[in-house]
């Protein structure tokens, strides 16, 4: 066997090759994954309900208090359009929706690997809108995943908009945790 070859063919180049190869494998199934729109159980349509002036953090409690924006639950939807009359095949379409469906399996679209700690609260704090991260909502039909929505994506965001904060922010502990 040449001699490049069996340098290379070494167990300590040939096993972190390997771990290397699967995980840009990995990397680049789950971004490409993440940049397809998910299918919901029920067409929501976030363009109306924003032209409608409904913030997003009416619908997306969470948020304001936890690591999970959270989905609207039936209830939550019906506090509005439960006293609204279904004149329009939109809300004909969710009324009959309902009868069959007390609950709805909304399918989350903006997802964050198990290994990320995300919450929405110091990015509100900081005065960031929704459609910073989540792109403009107000011209979809349904929400998409943001492409590109990843560690290096954040890491530009942090180091642009809190220079003076910028050891904290991109310390890996801050995001992982």
């Amino acid at each position: 066997m040449p001699d490049k070859l069996r340098t290379f063919m070494r167990p300590q180049l040939l096993i972190p090759a390997a771990v290397a190869i699967v995980l840009l494998i990995s990397a680049i199934i789950f971004d490409l994954g993440r940049a397809s729109a998910r299918s919901q159980p029920f067409p929501y349509n976030h363009s109306i309900h924003i032209q409608n002036g409904i913030s997003c953090l009416y619908c997306h409690t969470g948020a304001l208090r936890g690591q999970s924006a959270t989905l609207p639950t039936v209830g939550k939807c019906q506090g509005c359009h439960a006293n609204m009359d279904s004149d329009t095949p939109e809300l004909q379409a969710w009324a009959d929706f309902i009868v069959d469906n007390p609950t709805v399996e909304w399918v989350p679209v903006a997802i964050q690997p198990d290994f990320v700690y995300f919450t929405h609260r110091p990015h509100l704090a900081a005065g960031l809108n929704c459609e910073q991260c989540h792109g403009d909502v107000s011209q979809m039909t349904t929400a998409k995943p943001q492409p590109h929505q990843d560690m290096g994506w954040c890491l530009d965001c942090h180091k642009e908009l809190a220079p003076e904060k910028v050891t904290k922010l991109t310390d890996c502990a801050t995001c992982h945790k």
